[in-house]
């Protein structure tokens, strides 16, 4: 399978947005976006599903985070999508259950062209420092859309609202490395009975 990797802009009135990303990577990353806690969660998935991350966005911070946290989700699911090509000889399928103290999520995610979250996460406050986990919904709805996935996220266990999200992206990040690893078995051929994806 060639380098898998991808560039995407997204410019609109609210935010600037470049992500570059390389599937084949090691976990590098490059984060300026205005809002720490999502690069921190945003580094979660890079380092567990060993991917290159390089993101830019400036956005209409001073009225909120909504549109940046959007909008990042958005064109990194714009840069799977490009990235991951026909999908040809992928597993296609993920999943992984992430434990972190008192936290246990599990997310299973399949590269399947349909977009689908279902998202059953309950915090024990809406608020992570001065990061909104309201937001986090959003994120994951920008990213299914356009990476054309369906995912379920599971927060199966948890006191600490820090420790269920921390748990929830690193299982994205290992669900998504299961997903996108090349099986020798299926070089060339598409994982679907459709034959497309």
């Amino acid at each position: 399978m060639s380098q898998r990797t991808a560039i995407v802009e997204r410019n609109t009135l609210e935010t600037q947005i470049k992500i570059k990303i390389n599937l084949e990577g090691t976990g590098e990353t490059k984060f300026l976006t205005g809002v720490p806690f999502l690069d921190h969660m945003l580094d979660q998935v890079a380092r567990h599903g060993l991917i290159d991350m390089d993101i830019d966005a400036k956005g209409d911070l001073e009225i909120d985070a909504h549109h940046t946290v959007e909008d990042i989700g958005i064109t990194l699911g714009q840069a799977f999508a490009k990235a991951l090509g026909d999908k040809k000889g992928i597993v296609r399928y993920g999943h992984a259950y992430v434990p972190l103290d008192e936290a246990l999520s599990r997310v299973v995610i399949d590269f399947s062209g349909r977009p689908g979250l279902y998202y059953e996460v309950d915090y024990p406050r809406g608020m992570i420092g001065s990061f909104d986990v309201d937001l986090f919904r959003e994120f994951f709805q920008g990213f299914v859309n356009h990476a054309g996935v369906s995912l379920h996220i599971d927060s199966l266990k948890g006191r600490n609202a820090h420790h269920i999200a921390e748990t929830i992206f690193k299982a994205l990040g290992r669900a998504i490395r299961m997903a996108i690893t090349a099986d020798p078995r299926m070089a060339g051929i598409m994982p679907s009975t459709k034959g497309s994806l």
